[in-house]
């Protein structure tokens, strides 16, 4: 090769230079999209219970690129991620911090998933993210401290999650933002005015939060904002006069908050463009601004619950595309045309909700409502002081689902064309003064599931056309003039709950078919004209508990029927003919708290038990005939009853000397001593008095005090023959506590079992204040409670915790005592409150289930089980019920199943239901089911991993890799029982089983 010349030397240099820079670039890149790589498998990895169908299971390491992967883009170049959309995968687990490896990001969707946990910190090194939606998932905690970081933001939405926080003042550092949305969240504190530095911003959405102090003046700097929605805080004071004077706003939207002042008259002008103006649930006053109903594309207008006062101003004929008028709940009057600004408003053919109720308007409803727009969905114009009829033209109205014209002076006949009305749910015509037939043209309502004409003149019969209301919940006819019997076509009612009939002129007799109305919880059936029997049939209301008929002319005796309605709170049958005895199972009514009979012709002895213990409770005057047991007719004279008593005395005294000579001349034989303490828990079922227990305790003092439940408080004492015992002494103060007493005493009345804790005795006494006095005597065990010992406060001597096998048994000794109350008990009982609290262990470790102040005793059906609890009423402790007990179901035999998973969880996880590791979604069983099986030793109580590697049983070890399947057995069985719907949970007798085998591979012998 020839001699270079400079200039050529110089042209190869650049051309190695470039292809250097070249080469050099190409590693950069590859390196680069490697890095993104391996931080999306590691994103991958924090989710969990991926489905093979879920587009993210496909991410693979051995792709050669992840810009084929599903949901992930990248730039042109493929050299780096750009854009990563997860959104609605029903994704669960949580973010991992790698996602701030993902430096090139502009854009990045988690929305409407169920991820939990904390946002990373390292989200913040998304410096050139614009895009950032997090909404509708369970994340918590605060925002990363960093967040200013991501200049170039421009959406930030993370509505519906958990995050508890202020607005952090960082925020406004970010000036590219447009979009903030942080709804639906546990926001608190004040909004800080540096936001009105954001100067990008045209959404800001801060509702339902816990927002506090006024609004910032400093917001109305933001002149390209077009909606400010801050509803559903408790923003107080007046809202800045600046904020009506941003001409951007589409929508200003600050509805239930503590606001007040006056509306600017000329708001309509200053705010041209608003389209939403909601300003309901506040304390403002003054008039509606007139101007408001020039804004001709507005499209909501909501001041309902407030003190706004005059009229309705002119111009609603030009709001073509109004949705949504309230005005209700104000001071608002009528002008000289009465309420005929609703003919304006047929001017809006988008029209679906119309509130004008809770205000002073007064006139007639003009024909005009029937031309409203055919969407109007809702109207609500009760509570006024409206007059004379209902148009027949409101049955145009057939896209209607919610109608209440109740509490105004409306009178005439009910429309028959309101049975045009095919989409109504709810018809609400109370309080008026209606006047003759109810129209039978209303069975056409077959989606009707409310049906209130109370409180008006209504007379004629019930139709038979309201056999065809097969969804209504609730339906009232009272204090109206209908008369003529009751027709059985009426009283098909599948669905209804509260049924009220009262202060008619009903006659003639109840028709079998009442009993058919299965899904009562209230029947008012007083002040009328019925008569003959109370049907037999009334059994079949098996989830009443208020039954009202009182003042009617019913005869004959009083079906034993009623006393198998095991929900009952209150009978009312005064003031009718009733003869004949009190039937005696009314005394067995546990939930029982009112029973009036008064006025009746009823006769022979009152029974003892049950409410009739307690006679303030109970009416029973006017009825002549009846006695108590000591003062009944046909009793013998005074003379033989004093010979008998002499007879008696006698004849008893004998008996007496000779059974205590006898029994001296025995103890005065033996040679050893009497029987060992036990016999007396054995045997003792005598009641014992306030002094005993008194002393028991020394005078109940602190020290003696081993426990506080929901009713009352447990002392250790030690009773005569030195029998340690535990002694629960009712609050009777407390609401509720009489009945717990009962509920307690009725479920272990004949149950033995050697895993419940033995009831040994009862005292129902007054104390030293003349207070009503009452307490449960259970045997003492000595080893404390399941949950002391899961939460570290008990141990074993050489401080160490309960060990696997420990647990197993537990769990073994749990299961088998529910198994026992669920299915070996002449009526099964379900406890109701089971929890680790509520397990107490003996000497020997044994576990044994105690505290049934909830309990409830079941009667069984062809195919269901009801209890003679309320359905409203929620029975047990937060975290250990089972989720239908929240939508009114009654305690189940499942509901105990699904406390004992529960139960399971707390005593192999060591974290209760409640831990404050829990928040949003996340729950206990939601966290051990992320990990189970593969992963289960991540949620296995850390001292129970310690503890049991060296397991000695019967003098070999037990590896832990043994041990390890037992747990993932149990945690199964766990599982199975904290299904959400109760018809798919293991049976506790299955649980049981389950339990038992997993022991028996624990520990049987090698092979």
């Amino acid at each position: 090769m020839g001699t270079q010349t400079p200039a050529v030397k110089l042209a190869m240099f650049v051309a190695a230079l470039a292809f250097t820079a070249s080469f050099s670039l190409v590693g950069s890149a590859s390196l680069s999209i490697e890095t993104d790589k391996q931080a999306l498998i590691s994103i991958k990895s924090g989710f969990i219970n991926l489905q093979p169908s879920n587009p993210v299971s496909s991410w693979d390491n051995s792709n050669s690129s992840p810009c084929n992967w599903t949901r992930v883009s990248c730039n042109k170049d493929g050299n780096r991620v750009v854009a990563l959309d997860l959104s609605g995968l029903q994704l669960s687990g949580s973010l991992d911090p790698h996602i701030g490896n993902l430096t090139f990001l502009h854009s990045l969707e988690l929305q409407n998933n169920l991820l939990t946990g904390p946002i990373p910190h390292q989200i913040s090194n998304l410096f050139r993210i614009n895009l950032l939606n997090m909404s509708f998932n369970a994340l918590q905690g605060g925002f990363p401290s960093n967040i200013s970081a991501m200049a170039a933001l421009e959406t930030l939405d993370l509505t519906s999650n958990n995050i508890l926080s202020t607005l952090p003042h960082e925020l406004s550092l970010l000036t590219n933002l447009k979009v903030l949305n942080l709804a639906r969240n546990h926001l608190f504190g004040e909004i800080p005015p540096s936001f009105g530095n954001l100067s990008s911003l045209v959404t800001i959405n801060f509702g339902t939060n816990s927002l506090t102090g006024p609004i910032p003046t400093e917001l109305s700097r933001l002149q390209n904002l077009k909606d400010l929605i801050i509803t559903i805080n408790n923003l107080t004071g007046t809202v800045p006069p600046a904020i009506f004077n941003m001409s951007s706003l589409v929508t200003l939207a600050l509805a239930s908050n503590r606001l007040w002042g006056t509306f600017p008259r000329d708001v309509g002008h200053t705010l041209p463009n608003l389209l939403v103006f909601n300003f309901c649930f506040n304390e403002f006053t003054g008039t509606i601004p007139p101007s408001l109903h020039n804004i001709t594309n507005i499209q909501v207008i909501r001041f309902a619950y407030n003190f706004l006062e005059g009229t309705v101003p002119p111009g609603l004929e030009n709001l073509h595309n109004l949705t949504m008028y309230n005005i209700g709940y104000n001071n608002l009057t009528s002008g000289n045309d009465g309420i005929n600004f609703i003919t304006s408003l047929t001017k809006s053919p988008h029209l679906s909700f119309l509130a004008i109720d809770g205000n002073n308007f007064e006139g007639q409803i003009p024909d005009s409502i029937g031309n409203l727009s055919k969407s109007l969905s809702i109207l609500f114009m009760g509570d006024n002081r409206l007059s004379g009829s209902i148009p027949p033209t409101i049955g145009n109205l057939n896209g209607l689902a919610l109608l209440n014209f109740s509490y105004n002076s409306l009178s005439g006949e009910i429309p028959y064309e309101i049975g045009q009305l095919e989409n109504l749910q709810s018809l609400v015509l109370a309080k008026n003064r209606f006047s003759g037939w109810i129209p039978s043209s209303l069975g056409n309502l077959q989606k009707l599931n409310n049906l209130d004409l109370s409180g008006n003149e209504l007379i004629g019969g019930i139709p038979t056309s309201f056999r065809n209301f097969q969804k209504l919940l609730a339906m009232d006819l009272s204090n109206n003039k209908l008369n003529g019997s009751i027709p059985k076509e009426a009283l098909n009612l599948p669905a209804t709950t509260k049924l009220n009939m009262s202060n008619n002129l009903l006659s003639g007799p109840l028709p079998e078919e009442i009993g058919s109305l299965s899904n009562l919880f209230q029947i008012d059936l007083s002040n009328n004209l019925i008569s003959g029997e109370i049907p037999s049939s009334i059994k079949g209301w098996g989830s009443i508990e208020e039954l009202f008929m009182a003042r009617n002319k019913l005869s004959g005796h009083i079906p034993s029927s009623l006393g198998e309605l095991r929900a009952i709170k209150v009978i009312d049958l005064s003031s009718n003919h009733l003869s004949g005895p009190i039937p005696d199972n009314l005394q067995y009514l546990l939930a029982l708290q009112y029973l009036n009979l008064s006025f009746n012709d009823l006769e022979g002895e009152v029974p003892q038990e049950g409410i009739f213990k307690n006679r303030a409770n109970v009416g029973l005057q006017g009825n002549s005939k009846l006695c108590l047991y000591s003062s009944c007719p046909g009793s013998e004279s005074k003379h033989d009853r004093v010979v008998k008593v002499i007879i008696f005395t006698v004849a008893f005294s004998t008996l007496a000397l000779s059974f205590i000579i006898g029994t001296l001349i025995h103890f005065m034989r033996k040679k050893s001593k009497t029987a060992p303490s036990t016999e007396f828990v054995k045997g003792q079922h005598e009641m014992v008095s306030y002094d005993e227990l008194r002393l028991a305790t020394e005078n109940f003092s602190e020290q003696h005090l081993i426990g506080k439940g929901s009713f009352g408080s447990v002392y250790k004492g030690i009773l005569k023959q030195d029998v340690p015992v535990a002694i629960k002494v009712l609050d009777v103060i407390r609401t509720g506590s009489i009945r717990s007493f009962k509920a307690e005493c009725e479920a272990l009345r004949n149950v033995r079992h050697r895993n419940l804790v033995k009831l040994i005795t009862t005292c129902s006494s007054i104390d030293f204040s003349n207070m009503e006095f009452r307490a449960l005597i259970y045997e003492l065990l000595s080893n404390g409670s399941l949950d002391e010992w899961v939460h570290g406060q008990i141990s074993h001597e050489r401080g160490l915790g309960l060990n696997v096998l420990e647990r197993v048994d537990i769990a073994i000794d749990v299961g088998s005592a529910i198994n026992y109350l669920h299915h070996d008990c002449e009526l099964p009982i379900v406890h109701c409150d089971l929890k680790p609290s509520n397990i107490l262990l003996d000497a020997d470790m044994t576990a044994k289930v105690g505290d049934f102040g909830l309990a409830r005793l079941l009667m069984e059906s062809a195919n269901t089980q009801s209890s003679i609890t309320s359905t409203h009423v929620l029975k047990g402790s937060i975290g250990y019920l089972p989720p239908e007990y929240g939508y009114g179901m009654k305690p189940t035999t499942a509901g105990d199943v699904y406390s004992f998973g529960v139960t399971l969880l707390e005593l192999f996880t060591g974290k209760r239901p409640t831990d404050e590791y829990f928040t949003g979604e996340l729950n206990l069983i939601k966290w051990v089911d992320s990990c189970f099986p593969e992963h289960i030793m991540e949620v296995i109580d850390d001292e129970l991993t310690e503890v049991s590697v060296d397991l000695e049983y019967e003098g070999r070890t037990i590896s832990s890799e043994m041990q390890k399947d037992c747990l993932t057995e149990v945690i199964g069985v766990a599982l199975s029982c904290t299904v959400n719907t109760p018809v798919n949970r293991i049976d506790i007798h299955d649980a049981v089983s389950k339990l038992k085998s997993a022991k028996h591979s624990l520990t049987r012998p090698p092979k």
